[in-house]
């Protein structure tokens, strides 16, 4: 048999491989698009990716398709992970939605990031000064965005307003820790108001890396403080704020023993579930995360949608 001969054979058994290939692929992907349409209407229709494929085919005999069936088998064999999402799309009565929004005060209200971007200066500067008369302290994050302004008067009474207000919240972070050190045992007064305290700002980020971490510290370590006081004191709000803090930091070795503590006392709270799932899941510790879903699939803790979509996201 001459190399023509050969050549010729490869080519038409290429062909016929790559054209079957698209006809399968693409009545797959017209069951599967039907079959989701009930779910997801706007789902994308997955025909294009088996077209493509099938260009590369003819354009690259015996290699595309030696290429993909090797991917297929690598996925198949290396990466996949069998997951029964059908337990995983927990009962009706396991999920718990959330209020509807205020459409009208939404409506009402103009994100920052927007009216910095603008060239009317006297209406940014208005909403500054709307944003100031408000709750200082949980528009902290709003007010840091106006620092990169074009405006410079708007930077500079945004900058002036964010170092008064964190400068007093240093001073009385500062305060509150003298004050714990000098309680009794069963004094936790100063604890109980810095969880909510500290909180509430460290979550907006508003500070440097290095400063952000220093105050992080200090939140964990009135954490430590009142777990060793009064560990029953300790809500499933707080455990969960110190893990999240420490998730900002990436300090994953210690969020896993504020995990650990969460899930041993608030065993039927869904943030005791949902601190471990998102430390495993930005750790991409695979197993440990099913694990944990396990954990939740079979207890009987309603879960929010939020957790619902990590859960599907990760699977």
């Amino acid at each position: 048999m001459t190399k023509e001969l050969i050549f010729v054979l490869l080519l038409f058994l290429n062909t016929v491989a790559a054209v079957l290939y698209l006809v399968f692929g693409l009545l797959h992907a017209a069951r599967q698009k039907k079959q989701a349409d009930a779910e997801e209407p706007f789902l994308k229709d997955g025909k294009p990716a088996y077209v493509i494929k099938f260009i590369v085919m003819l354009i690259c005999p015996v290699v595309g398709p030696l290429f993909f069936a090797l991917g297929h088998l690598l996925f198949l064999f290396v990466f996949r992970q069998d997951v029964d999402l059908e337990d995983v799309i927990f009962s009706k009565e396991r999920v718990r939605t959330h209020d509807r929004a205020d459409e009208e005060r939404e409506r009402n209200i103009a994100p920052l990031e927007e009216a910095i971007a603008v060239s009317d200066k006297e209406s940014l500067r208005n909403l500054m000064l709307n944003i100031i008369r408000g709750d200082i302290q949980n528009s902290l994050a709003s007010i840091s965005l106006a620092l990169n302004s074009p405006d410079s008067e708007t930077s500079h009474y945004a900058a002036s307003v964010l170092q008064d207000e964190l400068n007093n919240f240093r001073a009385s972070v500062q305060k509150m820790i003298n004050q714990i050190e000098t309680e009794e045992e069963d004094e936790t007064e100063c604890e109980h108001f810095l969880f909510p305290y500290m909180n509430n700002v460290l979550e907006q980020k508003v500070f440097t890396e290095m400063e952000q971490k220093n105050m992080v510290e200090l939140f964990v370590s009135t954490g430590e403080t009142l777990y060793r006081k009064a560990a029953h004191q300790m809500t499933s709000e707080y455990y969960n704020w110190i893990c999240m803090r420490l998730l900002d930091i990436r300090d994953f070795e210690r969020m896993e023993v504020w995990c650990t503590r969460a899930a041993a006392q608030y065993p039927d709270e869904l943030s005791s579930y949902t601190c471990k799932l998102k430390l495993y899941f930005t750790t991409q510790d695979k197993e440990k995360f099913f694990a944990a879903m396990d954990e939740l699939k079979q207890s009987s803790v309603i879960i929010d949608r939020e957790t619902l979509e990590l859960i599907r996201t990760f699977g």
